[in-house]
């Protein structure tokens, strides 16, 4: 037995100070010092200090083994010595989401029962104060941005800044807490497009064999390096970029924001991206909008790039080959045009990317067959919160983009009543935080966890996700559509900044499509409109124009699933205005509601038939 193995890790902390023990002086985090303006990094032994450190003031606090905490951080090395100092005391953190509203994150600090809240400024506790006054179990709060002074001054619970806590702990002695695998090692708060979000509670098992399950099912080691952008309250973000590359043992470096992660990833230059599909499409559309550019015959070019590309894909990952009279070629113009294009690509992720990781939503297929055609290894997984997250994922040499690949290991997957797609293993949750019958409702009478998405297994064990089971449409002819794959399908277009399907019990489809301001310009220039003028959106023609794009981008569907109509809009949907949850899943019961006029003009106006 080697000397890396020679203790087995049980729980998430085990890995912390088995990283610790064999490479003290690997670089563990990265980050951007706004002090130093400079990357500054941490290493393995000099975060294990740090979580020592933590650990000895949230003891001063008097925090006990199974207190709940709540962390409401920016993705930094601070939300992980927070998060991973928690885990080691025996501590449940509740993650917060920082695009949440005031109103929420009070909900949720009042229902977790937090006894500490981490901020990185006093002005969101202010904003919370605003909403609710009342933390009855809430006895401190800390902000890392050293601004307690600015706290409100009726604040019911006092606020420290963090060097003042930390420095406060230093004396306290500490003990290593024996964690139980069926202890909790989160509360995570699912955003339900109607009610109150519930609280998943995740144990230490849950997720360790989660973690596990990924690294053996992505093949990467120590040496890869991780980019962290999306939220850190997200699990699909803390377990397969956070507690990956802690079993691992891999770098991770922290992106300053989302609007700098094109600068951040040629900084970084990571060989792992784990990213949702929305930011697959924004590549997607800048590379499709710069080829256009470029000229007819360099798009042309890059196109049949992307099918030799596609070809060389299959073949590698036992797919059917797309037949053509000219794939004879293949073997002479692929290395000449493939690395004319794929190179390129290669360059807008940092130049060294291994594999791309899509998950938390459904990768629209074109851009899952363009990206592997190029060259980029993007492996599309499936996976929910109650699950820690991941159910399945592509695999290397068995990768189907139009599937969400096999189970992790350890996981069943079955079909239930409407080919609902139902789960069990040793990654499903414990259950809902003080919601008996909610939890109930989510697991069969035989221990199957219920996922709610209607899916199809092939003879491979891949699974193929068909959409949410409650969200499917079905018009009054009786055919049925899973909106999430034609609204995806449709914002291939760049034109269509969100859009959402509409025909529950109507005779056909229709659209409500929020423009993108710069692709609306250039459309409105071609039209001769002006941009400005909200009023031409209605404008019949205009209208018109728009739904042939729309259908050309929505051609692969079934006839009676492209919409007849489009209504056009300027305002985006987001969560401050209520219309997204904090996953940026549309809220679609509060959509129709608001906009039930609009609608309804959708089928009283005349329409494009097929």
């Amino acid at each position: 037995m080697t000397a890396e193995n020679s203790i087995e890790p049980r729980v998430l902390p085990d890995l912390l100070r088995r990283n610790i023990r064999i490479r003290p002086d690997k670089v563990a985090y990265r980050e951007f010092d706004a002090k130093t303006n400079a990357w500054v990094t941490m290493t393995w032994k000099e975060f294990g200090d740090g979580v020592m450190r933590w650990r000895k003031a949230l003891a001063a606090s008097g925090l006990k083994q199974g207190d709940h905490a709540a962390i409401l951080m920016p993705n930094s090395t601070t939300a992980a010595l927070a998060d991973l100092s928690l885990l080691s005391s025996g501590l449940v953190p509740v993650p917060l989401h920082a695009v949440d509203t005031p109103a929420s994150s009070a909900f949720i600090l009042n229902n977790s029962e937090a006894k500490i809240l981490f901020v990185p400024r006093t002005l969101r506790w202010n904003a919370m104060l605003n909403a609710e006054r009342d933390y009855p179990n809430l006895k401190a709060v800390i902000t890392s941005g050293e601004d307690a002074d600015t706290a409100d001054k009726d604040s019911p619970v006092p606020v420290y800044n963090l060097s003042d806590w930390l420095n406060a702990g230093s004396g306290t002695e500490i003990e290593d807490p024996y964690i139980d695998s069926e202890s909790l090692a989160a509360i995570v708060y699912t955003s339900g497009t109607t009610g109150k979000p519930k609280g998943v509670m995740l144990t230490h098992g849950n997720i360790f064999a989660n973690t596990i399950g990924i690294s053996n099912a992505l093949d990467m080691g120590p040496d890869d390096v991780f980019l962290s952008f999306l939220p850190f309250s997200h699990t699909f973000e803390r377990t397969v970029t956070i507690y990956n590359a802690l079993n691992l043992g891999a770098e991770v470096g922290f992106a300053r924001s989302v609007l700098k992660l094109p600068e951040d990833l040629q900084i970084i230059r990571p060989t792992i991206f784990v990213a949702v599909p929305r930011v697959f499409e924004q590549f997607y559309n800048k590379i499709k909008h710069s080829l256009r550019n470029k000229g007819g015959f360099t798009a042309s070019l890059a196109d049949q790039a992307e099918i030799i590309g596609w070809r060389k894909f299959c073949k590698e990952n036992d797919l059917a080959i797309p037949s053509s009279s000219y794939s004879w070629m293949d073997k002479f113009l692929a290395p000449y045009i493939l690395p004319k294009f794929s190179e390129q690509i290669l360059k807008l992720f940092g130049g060294r990317l291994r594999t791309a990781v899509a998950g938390g939503a459904a990768l629209n297929n074109a851009i899952g067959h363009f990206f592997c055609g190029m060259g980029i290894d993007i492996r599309q997984g499936y996976g929910l919160t109650e699950t820690a997250p991941v159910i399945s994922v592509n695999r290397q040499g068995a990768n189907n983009p139009t599937t969400v690949g096999e189970p992790l290991e350890k996981i069943e997957v079955r079909l239930g009543d409407m080919d609902e797609l139902q789960v069990r293993g040793p990654s499903v949750m414990k259950g809902y935080w003080k919601r008996p019958e909610a939890t109930t409702e989510a697991f069969t009478s035989d221990g199957w966890f219920r996922t709610g998405d209607q899916a199809e297994l092939s003879d491979a064990g891949r699974i193929r996700i068909k959409g949410r089971i409650k969200e499917i449409i079905v018009t009054s002819t009786g055919e049925k559509i899973s909106p999430t794959d034609l609204e995806l399908a449709i914002q291939t277009d760049p034109l269509f900044e969100q859009v959402m399907a509409v025909g529950e019990g109507r005779p056909f489809i229709t659209a409500l499509a929020v423009v993108n301001e710069k692709e609306w310009e250039h459309f409105a220039a071609e039209h001769g409109i002006d941009p400005k003028d909200d009023s031409a959106m209605m404008r019949r023609d205009i209208r018109m124009a728009a739904l042939k794009r729309l259908k050309k981008a929505a051609a692969n569907f079934p006839q009676y699933g492209i919409p007849r109509n489009v209504r056009l809009l300027r305002e985006g949907w987001n969560v401050d205005n209520g219309a997204l949850t904090v996953t940026m899943k549309l809220r679609r019961p509060i959509i129709k509601e608001r906009l039930a006029a609009e609608i309804e003009e959708l089928y009283t106006v005349p329409q494009n038939k097929p």
